[in-house]
């Protein structure tokens, strides 16, 4: 049994070998034959076949020698250790080893996170259709998606699922319950619902159904305008149908300019990357290029049709969260002089990733970094320190500050503009970012806009789409996060903690107690100030969420994006000033023909 066992490590061993001298095999079937081209969250960047030159023979010795160490480290493990091991997991972490001293983004991935990916590039699933989160203990319905079997049974925003055909959600994560929803479509699967302001828990046999995952979640022209709007929320495999669709449709209104939203888009596939970038550019403009280990891998991307939108100003939104596939797109429109790019920073994430299988039963993947993105410019997209296996994970927040030009490696637009390279792609005209106060983000941490709008909806269901937020429907908010026991810590708060620990420790405590209950007398009045200088912040976010109970994101779009969002309206009185725009993308030619 053990030489078996060594037998099937060492042909295991081969296998990979022959991997790594050949280039070819079943890696190379998945880049040629069923290409998967990525450029999205995880930075999953590939197109194009993966070959890999031949290594030295001193090379080829080398790593046969160091493969027989790992296969000898492995069965020493598995017959001599004192206790019985998972071999599976022995080597998933030599793997996973391996993999410790490249770019973070070389990764393992085990099924589910294949899965996951997969799902998300594919763009649908068979479920109910809606979005879920675990709050107080139970699954709660954050938003039915429009036109899913769950909206036209009538869910809710804000409805508490108590059970899913006959499982207690008590203590369920939200993971477990889509697991439970999800199936196969024409099943049906049978909730118990409790929705504030009915008594009864309610049952509701849903039927499964293939639901599309949409990439535009919504297209239209801005209310008083001529000018179009456009949000692309992912790159996937029918995000330039859902595109070409929403422009041609906006151009048959007949805009005069269009608002392309990439802000918070982390990517997808990069084929459509492309393709969103050919709606723009001129026939045979370069998009973007891939430059690897090897000069003879390098890889250019080119528009091979005619622009859909080719010649209307075109202003491009982006912030620190559009990255990947958003940046090929914003960088190669910036690059041609096609349109202006306005918003912040992108993110900076251009390595070309490629999926291997590694086990036959595909459980096992290797995502690995196979080269870097390149825009027309010569830029490259990836910021060097997002590259190390230290760097920040794509699940924490990000807040990058402003590219000090002056510090930045100098680039040319096809038109003579200045751009600047270093990583990301840095905007023509920058918007200053979103500053949000502790309260502001300790009321939307907790969830409470979005129970005080269930809490209200239930009440109010006939609400019209173009409804104010009172100063009274402020003043009962106030009054309902009270009934919530709403507290959060403000600096001067986290500072006379400090102080009082500090005082406990000398043990002068009764000297100092007038002061700090003084102190924590002048932190309740700051407070209340806090919520009279949120009230603009605070009155907004909850027109958002009693727009998003009963109308969807229509209703948040049409009723609050296009009319308050700072940068929307920027873009939009840009659009509006022909002048202004031209000198924009025209003002590089001149400074180009003095120098």
């Amino acid at each position: 049994m053990i030489r078996y066992s060594l037998l099937v490590f060492g042909l295991t061993v081969f296998c990979v070998a022959l991997i790594w001298q050949m280039g070819e095999g079943e890696a190379a079937q998945l880049t040629d034959d069923n290409p998967v081209l990525w450029a999205d969250t995880s930075h999953i960047n590939v197109g194009g076949s993966s070959e890999v030159a031949k290594p030295t023979e001193k090379g080829r010795d080398t790593f046969f020698k160091d493969v027989r160490s790992l296969q000898r480290t492995a069965y020493n493990i598995r017959s001599n250790y004192m206790e019985e091991v998972d071999t599976e997991e022995i080597i998933k972490a030599g793997i996973r080893g391996m993999l410790e001293d490249l770019d973070r983004f070389s990764v393992l991935m085990e099924k589910s996170s294949y899965d996951a990916l997969m799902e998300s590039t594919h763009g649908k699933y068979e479920g109910l259709g809606m979005q879920i989160d675990s709050r107080e203990n139970r699954i709660v319905i954050i938003s039915p998606i429009e036109g899913t079997p769950a909206y036209k049974k009538g869910l809710r925003a804000g409805d508490i699922i108590m059970s899913i055909d006959g499982t207690d959600t008590k203590g369920m994560t939200t993971t477990d319950g889509a697991k439970l929803m999800r199936g196969t479509a024409g099943t049906s699967v049978l909730l118990e619902i409790q929705r504030s302001g009915i008594a009864d828990v309610m049952e509701f046999e849903v039927e499964r159904a293939v639901i599309e995952l949409k990439s535009v979640p919504y297209a239209g022209v801005v209310p008083g305008t001529d000018i179009g709007y456009v949000r692309l929320s992912r790159f996937a495999e029918e995000t330039s149908h859902e595109l070409r669709e929403a422009i041609n449709k906006l151009s048959s209104e007949n805009i005069s300019g269009l608002v392309f939203d990439l802000r918070g888009n982390g990517g997808g596939l990069l084929d459509q990357a492309k393709e969103t970038a050919e709606l723009f550019l001129k026939e045979h403009s370069e998009i973007v290029f891939t430059r690897g280990k090897y000069e003879d891998s390098e890889r250019h991307l080119y528009s091979e049709r005619p622009p859909l939108f080719p010649e209307k100003p075109l202003v491009i939104l982006v912030n620190e969260g559009t990255a990947s596939a958003s940046e090929i797109v914003a960088g190669a429109v910036q690059d041609w002089d096609r349109g202006v790019i306005m918003g912040r920073t992108t993110y900076g994430k251009g390595l070309v990733q490629q999926i291997f299988p590694i086990t036959s039963d595909n459980s096992l993947a290797l995502k690995l970094t196979t080269a870097r993105y390149f825009v027309p410019s010569g830029r490259c997209i990836q910021r060097p320190e997002r590259q190390g296996k230290d760097a920040h994970t794509d699940d924490e927040e990000v807040m990058t500050d402003s590219i000090e030009t002056v510090e930045k490696e100098v680039y040319y637009t096809n038109g003579g503009r200045i751009v600047y390279g270093g990583g990301g792609i840095v905007p023509d005209i920058e918007v200053e970012a979103d500053f949000y106060e502790p309260i502001e983000i300790n009321l939307e941490r907790k969830s409470l806009f979005f129970d005080f709008a269930v809490d209200w909806v239930s009440k109010n269901p006939n609400t019209e789409a173009s409804f104010t937020v009172t100063d009274e429907m402020v003043d009962e908010f106030r009054e309902f996060i009270k009934t919530r026991d709403f507290d959060y810590k403000t600096s001067t708060q986290v500072a006379l903690e400090d102080l009082t620990d500090a005082v406990n420790d000398e043990e002068k405590l009764d000297l100092f107690q007038p002061v700090l209950d003084s102190l924590k007398g002048l932190i309740a009045a700051e407070k209340a100030d806090d919520f009279e200088a949120s009230r603009d912040y605070i009155q907004r976010a909850i027109k958002r969420e009693i727009l998003s109970s009963i109308y969807g994101q229509r209703g948040v779009y049409e009723e609050l994006i296009l009319k308050t969002d700072p940068a929307v309206i920027r873009a939009i009185e840009l659009l509006s000033q022909p002048n202004e725009y031209s000198t924009l993308i025209t003002k590089g030619k001149e400074e180009a023909s003095i120098n």
